[in-house]
């Protein structure tokens, strides 16, 4: 698949307009999404995601088409998975509803941040290096037993890296609007919404680690791993108020995830012994009658894993009444202690 710089430049940019006007249009003006708002532009960027896949397998064929689907499904599941802690972490902070867009927005530029630093150096590595797909298959069955057993249950506010941050930061007992910092008698002291995108920064990064090998499992190319990760983004913002209460009941999420996460490690390291370069496996020999996994088959079999998951978690919890999410009260001062 041949991409300009050009190409590149243009998409980039669009990027950078997207957020400004997401920012300016939406959350400069701190308020609760409703629920209208928020599926509209849902099913906006969802069917813009589409139709970027649409484009890029008339242009550039099927093959890579398919490998774009396969990816955005992958990175919006991983994405959903993010939201949930995202979810977490402003009950933990009880971050005033009317500010969670401003947290949410910050948290999302963060992750493409981050993920287009771990795209740029996986690109690099594969390029250079045969060998890491062992290691990012190895990684992806690590993760996906993390994922499998993994506790969302844990102190987002109060983990050993946000005690690290409080211990080294003067903090505010409450909220002051949506401000950072503050200067109380002549001191500056950050507030509990800098704490909140910091902890929700530190969580970008896990997710990036996760997400970026798993893509790199489905395609080589750097421009369908950028963009993947972009419209999966796109949009999340929206969705975190659409499904918010929703995202409580899909209880076997993180199990759909890890089967996902297996899948492609699986597929990492039968492509690393279909192109084995290592002296000590077969002699540095490739294995050849290793079979490849198509992306067809990828794809289907991702869908197929977040269809399950999300209907099984339905049904498991279809007689349980919504429980109360963490507060997130409307009335920006607080009485929380985080200086602790």
């Amino acid at each position: 698949m041949q991409v300009s710089p050009l190409i590149w430049i243009i998409t980039i940019a669009v990027t950078i307009v997207f957020f400004i006007y997401e920012f300016f249009v939406h959350v400069r003006k701190p308020h609760e999404p409703s629920i209208g708002e928020s599926a509209r532009w849902s099913v906006f960027y969802i069917s813009l995601a589409m139709l970027f896949g649409v484009g890029i397998g008339t242009l550039s064929g099927w093959t890579y088409g398919g490998e774009y689907f396969a990816g955005y499904l992958t990175e919006k599941a991983l994405s959903i998975d993010n939201l949930f802690v995202f979810l977490l972490v402003m009950g933990a902070f009880a971050v005033p509803k009317i500010y969670q867009q401003k947290v949410l927005m910050v948290g999302i530029i963060i992750a493409l941040v981050l993920r287009g630093i771990f795209i740029a150096v996986g690109a690099t590595l594969i390029e250079n290096l045969s060998w890491i797909f062992y290691l990012f298959g190895a990684l992806l069955l690590f993760l996906a037993y993390r994922q499998a057993f993994s506790n969302h249950e844990s102190d987002p506010a109060n983990n050993r890296f946000m005690r690290f941050v409080r211990r080294h930061l003067a903090v505010t007992d409450e909220y002051h609007e949506d401000k950072l910092t503050v200067k109380k008698d002549g001191k500056r002291f950050v507030t509990p919404m800098l704490l909140t995108i910091i902890a929700i920064g530190f969580v970008d990064l896990i997710f990036a680690v996760d997400s970026i090998p798993a893509i790199y499992g489905l395609t080589d190319q750097a421009y369908i791993v950028f963009t993947a990760n972009v419209f999966a983004l796109m949009g999340l913002r929206q969705l975190f108020f659409l499904i918010g209460g929703l995202l409580e009941r899909l209880v076997y999420l993180s199990q759909g995830l890890a089967v996902i996460l297996a899948f492609i490690g699986v597929k990492l390291v039968f492509h690393a012994l279909h192109v084995n370069e290592l002296t000590f496996i077969n002699g540095g020999q490739p294995l050849l009658w290793i079979p490849e996994i198509p992306i067809s088959f990828s794809l289907l079999f991702i869908a197929a894993t977040i269809t399950v998951a999300t209907v099984a978690s339905l049904f498991k919890t279809r007689g349980n009444q919504k429980r109360p999410s963490a507060p997130a009260p409307s009335d920006p001062s607080i009485t929380k202690d985080y200086s602790k």
